[in-house]
């Protein structure tokens, strides 16, 4: 064991893909993504704040999400970063408690407000003339309060793993404190957790994700019967690519949490891992924000209060345009 881990209560993460000749390669692309989504939903939760027209109950929901989606990837990334470019390894026992608490509450928050956003959705094209009503902001305050509550799960399942005895090595195959990681460490009859650990998941990830599927077939029922041939394409189009990054949320963590620990590797956990805690929070940008005429109009029109758009001639003689960033006499001749 080198310096930095001596600590013997301490445990050793091993990072992402330990086996890998590119590893270098793997953090860098991890981090590349981890900026994307970090700087992509800072800015939709500034826009969604100073935009009047994006104060819907739509827009709540999705400022919850991205708030959620910013704490996920920062629980592991940088600390998994951190770690390898200074080549420590050691995570103290109540770091790994912390992390673990962490990572279980924002996932859990994630799946429930996935949830809700799809009944949100159903509300407002099925029962429009009671969406006011049954979303209004006195709900909608309520239902994101609803999403955290997965906090109280998030602690028995953090308590009970890290009160478990662990026999011989303390290295953790995985670059963040994850809880099936931990359990495979144990050396004491985990069985009835187990159980308990099964129903839990259950409820918080096959509920959810039934609930998520029967709203969008309804939606996908109520447009067909409704939209016009063009409207029908646009909507099937928006419902798949939503399904496409829900069920590879879901069906990530099933595959870690809901099927025995041996039937899968570490390296298979990792994978899963960082689909659900890297990748997914930049595929929720691109698909719930990007993808969205509400929100980029919100970006252009907050672009075009600080930016001038001059056309100028390239030696080639063909027209660009270049964004001149006003100044406050500039901005107060254009008020005059």
């Amino acid at each position: 064991m080198d310096q930095n881990n001596k600590t013997s209560a301490d445990f050793i993460l091993l990072g992402l893909f330990p086996g890998s000749r590119r590893r270098d390669l793997l953090i860098v692309l991890v981090l590349l993504i981890y900026s994307l989504a970090f700087a992509g939903n800072s800015v939709l939760m500034v826009l969604i704040w100073l935009d009047p027209r994006l104060h819907t109950p739509r827009y709540f929901l999705l400022s919850q999400l991205s708030i959620i989606d910013l704490a996920y990837v920062t629980s592991t990334v940088p600390k998994t970063a951190t770690d390898h470019f200074r080549g420590k390894k050691s995570i103290s026992y109540a770091a790994c408690a912390t992390q673990m608490f962490f990572s279980l509450t924002l996932g859990l928050a994630e799946c429930t407000l996935l949830t809700l956003m799809a009944y949100d959705r159903y509300l407002a094209i099925c029962h429009p003339l009671r969406y006011a009503v049954l979303m209004s902001p006195k709900v909608c305050v309520r239902v994101a309060a609803a999403a955290w509550t997965g906090a109280l799960a998030a602690l028995v399942h953090t308590a009970y793993p890290m009160s478990f005895p662990i026999c011989g090595s303390r290295e953790i195959h995985h670059y963040f404190c994850e809880m099936p990681a931990i359990l495979r460490m144990s050396c004491a009859d985990t069985s009835v957790y187990e159980t308990v650990k099964f129903v839990s998941t259950l409820v918080f990830l096959l509920v959810p994700f039934a609930l998520i599927l029967v709203s969008y077939v309804l939606i996908c029922l109520a447009v067909l019967r409704k939209s016009s041939r063009r409207g029908r394409s646009k909507a099937l189009a928006t419902c798949s690519s939503h399904l496409a990054v829900v069920s590879l949320y879901f069906g990530q963590a099933i595959f870690i949490y809901m099927t025995p620990g041996s039937s899968h590797t570490p390296e298979q956990d990792q994978v899963g891992a960082a689909l659900g805690t890297v990748v997914t929070p930049m595929l929720n940008l691109l698909t719930y924000s990007l993808r969205n005429k509400e929100v980029v109009g919100a970006l252009k029109r907050r672009l075009g209060r600080w930016c001038g758009w001059e056309t100028s001639l390239s030696p080639q003689r063909v027209p660009q345009r270049r964004c001149v960033f006003k100044t406050e006499s500039t901005r107060a001749q254009l008020r005059s």
